[in-house]
């Protein structure tokens, strides 16, 4: 009995011991916002459709280049991920999405492993996790899109040229690596690959003296490594369509980048982002303001650098949609744990004294205890490859402000500093009683997706009423086990639990259940899962998904005349008045319409 009692706590402490390890606490987080649904599940149109659609006339017909008849506008490697996964688990709306939410969990590690670098792993670690609740970026990992597997390849290329500085012994392997990343990454996304890779270009030429990657042949021997599948798939598109096939590719790129085809104007990412990454991206510019004072070296065109160029390319770039600005996120995570952390630090603190509110970021900054010359309130922390800029006088100064009062304006300024928790704490439970009252009253609708939206206002007010609360029971109440950590968690958590009730509604993944509940209707099923239905003239923006759920397609035609009698069609609701040829109407569907021909 003895031996029973001492092992429990023995296996209790062994889980809690695994539970902190960084790995296995990001994917505690992560995966059940990755898999809460409602149990049901429906493709969204337009651009997760013709994924997952294209990907299965690949699955369907065998035909792994180009199924479709004609010389393709996209690289091949989203369809081939998707395909592949088709093969493994079937054709399902899981199946597609799978490759994006594997994508999502490994992006989530390397963006870890990047942090621990850059700005220490305490920070990483929030990145990390801040990173996984922003709202696009979340639904982008539950999509069937390219997205999220070239943003893995962009930060693995990232990982890799770091790595590669710090570990001189291993840099021709990590620079092959770098440059494959790059490669594979045109195979996924086409040229959008260009935009990263230019952005990286501050750091590679700037810091060149340092780590002469540019000068490496093992980087442009992986680089042309990865670009072997794609320079395969054109020399055999070639074999097919001749010269259409470098001209499609080009062309779409060079329409892409010619005209503004949503009416999306230069202003456009200022207001989106800030919308879909609520409330991270005001804390990412708070990081970035800590960041631009008290640099980083060696990395600092990595954090702050590559996001700027980066924003600028995407703000220039004429064709301006939400998912372009996905490759920002992880670095808007990263810049608000700097300022998340920066702000814990004043939280922590008890009395007003700059010099012991050392952030973990800030202490990035410091090489040894000597970086003051008293050395007071300066922890010993240098991570491989973090040496300090040399004005260590200039630096030191803006740790500290007038003990006298003298200057007025640094005083003002370390009073805002001061109370900016506080500040924020209360304005964020203002707006957490605004949700909580706009969804009280908002519940009377009887539309059901007014009433879903509201569930979700509701429970993320309530949950930011708890960080002005955390704040009070600290500062007011002498509550001191409540650290900065408490505080990070009532930013966090609300947040989680809001995402997680979504797709625990369907939100996130069943996008259409009128269509979906249509083909699993029993007198649809049983005529669609037994004979071929063809498309007469179907080629709208929603027409993707009934390719994609009618599970025998047909051939597509321009006339009802072009089918045989008794065969099964689809058809415009609009097209009745202009069809000649005799035909019943099995069903409709939105603005379209099952119908059989008549002899």
């Amino acid at each position: 009995m003895s031996y029973k009692i001492r092992l429990f706590p023995s296996i209790g402490r062994q889980i809690y011991l695994l539970v902190r390890l960084p790995y296995i606490s990001l994917l505690i987080w992560l995966l059940p916002l990755l898999i809460c649904n409602s149990g049901q599940s429906s493709l969204m149109a337009h651009d997760e459709g013709y994924y997952a659609g294209r990907a299965r006339q690949m699955f369907d017909s065998g035909d792994w280049i180009a199924p479709w008849g004609t010389a393709h506008h996209k690289t091949p490697g989203p369809y081939w991920l998707i395909a592949t996964a088709y093969n493994l688990f079937g054709v399902s709306e899981f199946s597609a999405r799978f490759p994006s939410a594997i994508a999502s969990i490994l992006a989530l590690f390397i963006l870890y492993e990047i942090g621990k670098i850059i700005v220490g792993k305490k920070v990483a670690w929030l990145a990390a996790t801040i990173l996984s609740v922003e709202f696009l970026w979340l639904q982008s990992s539950r999509l069937a899109a390219p997205d999220i597997p070239m943003i893995l390849l962009v930060l693995l290329a990232i990982l890799s040229l770091l790595k590669a500085e710090l570990n001189p012994k291993y840099s021709d392997f990590l620079l092959f690596i770098a440059g494959l990343c790059f490669g594979l990454g045109f195979l996924t996304r086409s040229f959008m690959i260009l935009l990263p890779m230019v952005a990286l270009l501050p750091y590679l030429i700037k810091e060149h003296h340092r780590h002469h990657h540019l000068a490496n042949p093992r980087l442009y021997l992986g680089l042309v490594v990865g670009l072997i599948p794609v320079l395969a798939w054109l020399w055999l598109s070639w074999s097919r369509y001749g010269y259409e096939s470098f001209g499609q590719l080009l062309g779409f790129v060079v329409e892409l980048g010619s005209e503004d085809r949503n009416h999306n104007g230069i202003l456009f990412y200022l207001w989106n982002i800030p919308l879909k990454s609520f409330p991270w991206l005001f804390f990412a510019i708070l990081g970035l303001i800590v960041a631009l004072r008290r640099p980083i070296a060696n990395y600092q065109l990595i954090l702050v650098g590559f996001p700027l160029v980066l924003f600028t390319e995407l703000s220039i770039f004429s064709t301006r949609l939400s998912h372009y600005a996905l490759g920002l996120y992880p670095f808007i995570a990263l810049l608000a744990a700097v300022g998340l952390d920066w702000l814990g630090k004043i939280y922590q603190s008890t009395q007003i004294d700059a010099m012991n509110r050392v952030s973990t970021s800030e202490k990035l900054l410091i090489k040894n205890n000597d970086f003051l010359e008293d050395g007071e309130g300066i922890t010993k922390i240098q991570p491989r490859g973090v040496r300090l800029l040399p004005d260590k006088r200039k630096i030191a100064q803006s740790f500290a402000f007038s003990p006298d009062g003298g200057n007025k304006l640094f005083s003002w300024m370390r009073k805002a500093e001061n109370n900016m928790p506080r500040n924020l704490s209360y304005a964020i439970g203002i707006l957490g009683i605004l949700l909580i009252a706009v969804s009280i009253f908002a519940l009377v609708s009887q539309d059901a997706y007014i009433r879903d939206r509201t569930n979700l206002g509701f429970i993320l007010g309530l949950g930011w009423l708890i960080v002005p609360v955390v704040w009070i029971a600290r500062h007011r109440f002498g509550q001191k086990f409540l650290t900065e950590n408490y505080w990070f968690a009532s930013w966090l958590i609300p947040c989680w639990l809001t995402l997680a009730t979504a797709g625990s509604l369907g939100l996130l993944s069943d996008y259409n259940p009128t269509l979906k509940a249509f083909f699993q209707e029993p007198a649809i099923a049983s005529i669609l899962q037994t004979h071929p239905v063809s498309f007469v003239q179907v080629y709208d923006k929603n027409s993707v998904l009934l390719h994609f759920y009618t599970p025998i397609p047909g051939q597509e035609v321009d006339s009802i005349s072009q089918l045989p009698a008794f065969s099964y069609a689809w058809i415009y609701k609009q097209q009745n008045s202009q069809l000649s040829t005799s035909y019943r109407i099995l069903a409709t569907l939105q603005e379209y319409q099952l119908i059989q021909v008549l002899p």
